[in-house]
């Protein structure tokens, strides 16, 4: 007798307790007629841009995407999956970026504006922009009013918005707009940082995208940097003195 077939197992829920939409639907009844979420991914990276992606929700959005989490808690597979799920589940979203050069010219904190304004742009050339943009974190580096003195208006190549930001802590985990949002930045970034080491395959960037392993810095050491790492950084020192922490980035 033939063996009865197995039942195929549904694959197992991602960590973590999947993000709501609860502040996205307070501010929604606050007078926000679009709410976007937005998260960065690479704020720590030695080499590549620093990326921002938003998504902006429909009115009245009520349910999340299943197996969403912040992108750190997904694997690439699951990133890669949830992509045309988020773009499906929203009325627009966009991934910014700002090269290695403008963050080495203008810093780190104007980088990030540039790259949040070039997602809200790419966001409202597909249909929507947010009146209100939920940012994670403690602080507003998506507003120019957050702090002038950082800002280059001749480096802003795209019309800036001017909406409300929210900042909160933790939205990544806890909103499911920021949550989408981050998936989308870290799947194009990766994407970016794995074309780019074609090229320059000694600096394994394809594994760890442009973070400080052990590996890249090593080849920092023995063949110097590429057009594509933050000069400004400081590259060949040990990783707990070398720019920006790197705790909180996924570096794989």
């Amino acid at each position: 007798m033939a063996p009865e077939p197995r039942t195929a197992r549904p694959p197992a829920a991602p960590p973590g307790r999947a993000p709501g939409l609860a502040v996205e639907r307070s501010l929604q009844e606050a007078g926000a007629h679009r709410v976007g979420g937005m998260d960065e991914v690479g704020r720590g990276a030695l080499a590549g841009p620093v990326t921002a992606g938003v998504v902006v929700l429909r009115p009245g959005t009520a349910r999340g995407i299943p197996g969403l989490r912040d992108s750190k808690l997904l694997s690439p597979a699951r990133r890669e999956a949830l992509v045309p799920r988020i773009r499906s589940w929203c009325a627009a979203s966009g991934v910014g970026h700002a090269s290695p050069q403008e963050i080495d010219r203008l810093g780190l904190t104007a980088a990030l504006h540039l790259a949040g304004q070039r997602a809200l742009a790419a966001a409202t050339r597909g249909g929507a922009a947010p009146d209100v943009v939920l940012l994670d974190g403690r602080h507003d580096w998506l507003t120019a009013d957050a702090a002038p003195s950082l800002f280059d208006p001749a480096a802003a190549d795209e019309p800036v918005w001017t909406g409300t930001v929210v900042t909160r802590v933790k939205a990544d985990l806890t909103c499911a707009s920021v949550a989408a949002a981050s998936v989308l930045a870290k799947v194009e970034r990766d994407r970016i940082m794995r074309e780019l080491s074609g090229d320059w395959p000694q600096y394994g960037w394809e594994s760890n995208k442009g973070y400080g392993a052990a590996g890249h810095r090593a080849a920092l050491d023995e063949g110097g940097p590429t057009p594509h790492h933050r000069l400004s950084w400081r590259l060949t020192r040990p990783a707990t003195a070398a720019g920006p922490s790197t705790s909180g980035d996924e570096t794989t």
